[in-house]
């Protein structure tokens, strides 16, 4: 008998019908949860379970007593509760690498966004708008030969320095737990406290991941701190920023202007007061949503199902300690 997969959402369809080769693979859509019948049932046979943002909980992992493997299609996994997942001896996997270029697109998309005013200025001419010039307080500001400071300088981040620097001839600050000598020998980074950083900066973009300690790390101060000429930019997770300080801090003019692509709460709720303001540029949590990149993070997260099923090491497990209890 295959062992049985649950996928949960976000799996490419072509990886669905290539893991049907080798494992019983059940589907569900973001809709099924713990209160679906259909869907507790399938967790209790389960061996591997594949997908995005399923949040993977103690009360979850009770329904499911066979799971030996969760497969997140995403680089993020503060969706899983690694230290249950870990005492329950289950692997825990998630897609680095593949998805560093494309979100690094990406954010560099919301800066010159951001910086051009790019979102106005395609409304002002498809509302016919044309012909009436344009006043010196709606022109943007120029991206190149500023100052770029990252916050968090991981392989995304890195890839962000790479584009900013040799393409844009900005000057990098960076900001990170230990010291990344590659991206300052590469990419002639400088190395400075989150405060410095703050005050220094043309661009400061948020790149760090959700843990407890990088909760609202970017709020009322941190803005405070800023050029009011600064432009922000979060590429991380929503709750690593206060919406409501952000909000007044671009309402105020303590910023120039904003780019995001998450949100504390997801989808966002439409009053949100965020999606009120001229001077912010949003897109849906699309970081790493290419249709290439999409296809590449389903091949990596299925590769991490069939290892972790044939009691081989996926190639991106997270809790390493469950090989030597199992």
């Amino acid at each position: 008998m295959k062992p049985k997969v649950l996928a949960y959402m976000r799996v490419d369809d072509r990886v669905i019908e290539d893991l049907k080769e080798d494992f019983d693979v059940t589907t569900f859509s973001n809709e099924e949860y713990l209160d679906d019948p259909t869907f507790t049932k399938a967790l209790q046979e389960t061996e591997g379970i594949i997908g995005l943002a399923l949040q993977v909980t103690k009360q979850l992992l009770d329904k499911a007593p066979k799971l030996k493997i969760v497969s997140n299609v995403s680089v993020g996994h503060d969706n899983l509760d690694l230290e249950e997942l870990t005492k329950r001896n289950i692997m825990a996997t998630n897609t680095p690498g593949v998805l560093d270029d494309t979100t690094a697109d990406a954010v560099f998309g919301l800066m010159l966004s951001s910086a051009r005013r790019i979102s106005e200025l395609d409304h002002h001419v498809k509302s016919g708008k044309w012909n009436i010039s344009l006043q010196p307080d709606q022109y943007g500001i120029d991206v190149h030969h500023k100052t770029l400071g990252i916050i968090g300088m991981g392989s995304i981040g890195q890839a962000i320095a790479k584009r900013a620097n040799l393409g844009f001839d900005m000057n990098i600050l960076y900001h990170n737990r230990t010291r990344n000598k590659q991206a300052e020998e590469m990419y002639d980074a400088t190395y400075c406290e989150k405060d410095d950083l703050l005050q220094q900066s043309d661009f400061v973009c948020l790149m760090v991941p959700a843990t407890p300690e990088t909760h609202h790390m970017i709020s009322e101060r941190e803005f405070k701190l800023m050029k009011p000429s600064a432009i922000f930019i979060n590429g991380s997770r929503g709750s690593n920023v206060d919406e409501m300080a952000l909000y007044h801090a671009l309402k105020n003019k303590e910023i120039r202007a904003a780019g995001i692509d998450v949100f504390q709460q997801e989808p966002t709720d439409p009053s949100n007061p965020l999606l009120s303001l001229e001077n912010i540029v949003t897109t849906p949590h699309i970081g790493s949503s290419t249709t290439e990149c999409e296809y590449n993070m389903s091949k990596l997260a299925a590769e991490n199902i069939k290892k972790g099923l044939r009691n081989e090491k996926p190639p991106t497990l997270l809790n390493e300690s469950v090989l030597k209890n199992g």
